[in-house]
Order: C-alpha cells, then sequence, then structure tokens
C-alpha cells in the first residue's frame, strides 16, 4: 500500500485583486459571499478537508477581513509585507512557512472557490503513486489549471521566483518532472478576477 505523503497546502490570499475592486484598502473579493459564505473560506475548506496538512494562508491586502472570514478553521497564516510586488513573493512566504517534514506544497488560490476536497485529495494521491515527480498538476479540457502541487524537490527554485511568476510559470520551466492530471472539475480553472465573473457564477448556481 502507498504511504500517503505529507503535503502542506499553500492558499494564496494576499493579493490586491485590483481588476475586481480597484485594489482598495478596505475591499477584497475574498470576502464576497458565494453559497452562503466567502470566496476564500470556500478554499481553506476545501483544503482542510482534503487532508493536505497545515493549511497555510498567506495574507498582505485586506490581510482583517481575510482573517476574519477564516474565523474558527485550524490554519496558519503567513503574512506577506511585499505582496504588492506580486505573486511570486505569496508563493515563496507560502513555501517558506511549510514544515520541513513536508514533502511538498498545493499551491492553492483563494479566489477559486470550485476546486473541491476531492480534487485536492486525488493530487496529492497521484503524488504518492508517482516518485521522483517534481510536481502535479490538473489538466482541464487541454489547459493545466490549479491548485498546483509542488514537490520538496522545487523549493529552492520557488525562493528564485520574481513580481507576477507564480507556480504554473515556474512548472514551465524545462527538464522538470510535471505529472498532469485530465480531470472534469472545471472548477480547477474557474478563478473569480471580476464581479462579473462572480455575478455569472452565483447566477449558474441558481
Amino acid at each position: 500500500m502507498t504511504q500517503t505523503p505529507e503535503i502542506a497546502a499553500i492558499v494564496l490570499a494576499a493579493g490586491r485583486a485590483s481588476r475586481f475592486a480597484g485594489g482598495a484598502a478596505d475591499r477584497t473579493k475574498l470576502t464576497e459571499i458565494f453559497e452562503g459564505k466567502p470566496l476564500v473560506r470556500h478554499v481553506v475548506e476545501a483544503a482542510l478537508a482534503s487532508g493536505a496538512a497545515p493549511v497555510v494562508v498567506v495574507t498582505g491586502h485586506a490581510r482583517g477581513a481575510v482573517m476574519s472570514a477564516l474565523t474558527g478553521l485550524p490554519i496558519r497564516e503567513a503574512p506577506n509585507a511585499a505582496y504588492a510586488s506580486g505573486i511570486a513573493s505569496s508563493v515563496i512566504a507560502g513555501i517558506a512557512a511549510a514544515p520541513a517534514h513536508c514533502a511538498g506544497a498545493l499551491v492553492m488560490l483563494a479566489d477559486m472557490p470550485r476546486v473541491p476536497a476531492a480534487l485536492v485529495q486525488m493530487m496529492i494521491e497521484t503524488f504518492a503513486r508517482e516518485p521522483g515527480v517534481d510536481a502535479v498538476v490538473p489538466v482541464v479540457e487541454g489547459r493545466r489549471g490549479n491548485p498546483v502541487l509542488l514537490s520538496r524537490t522545487l523549493f529552492a527554485q520557488v525562493a528564485a521566483l520574481e513580481g507576477d511568476e507564480g507556480a504554473r510559470k515556474l512548472l514551465m520551466r524545462e527538464g522538470l518532472r510535471v505529472k498532469e492530471v485530465v480531470v472534469a472539475e472545471s472548477g480547477a480553472a474557474l478563478d473569480i478576477d471580476t464581479p462579473e465573473a462572480l455575478a455569472a457564477l452565483r447566477a449558474s448556481q441558481a
């Protein structure tokens, strides 16, 4: 029987989300309500239910509002004072907070509320069955989606990311052993970047 490796979950919740709220200091899309709870809470609860541990939430913009939306959940916070410099700083902060015993880390976006715990769990199980891979990524309709599972073998390369280089961009580098898993979950390709996207998602569930 394949032993399940210990995998951390890193939820990126620090960005300004300027396309949604214009970067207003007191507003974040992550606290917008969908199906009775904030967007960010959907993502964190899926991470917790998947078996990933610990679940680390990277905060920055509107930090107080984000943390209030996660009240009562057993999470660790990784504050990112440099969040305005781009997503790379958040990935770096999150990976740095992953305990040394973790074999890897899932990088999850806090604006993707339709990623189910079952998908996250499947990625961890796939990683366990594929010794030697550097990463596991879901593929939806021929395109790579999120979340992305990074092996500890990539942590040093994460530390060298800059600006808006995220986990998916890292995996475009040559020579990496990336396991792609075709999934039917459209949520792996659905992020909420604009008020219109949120309205469309709400309408689809009506």
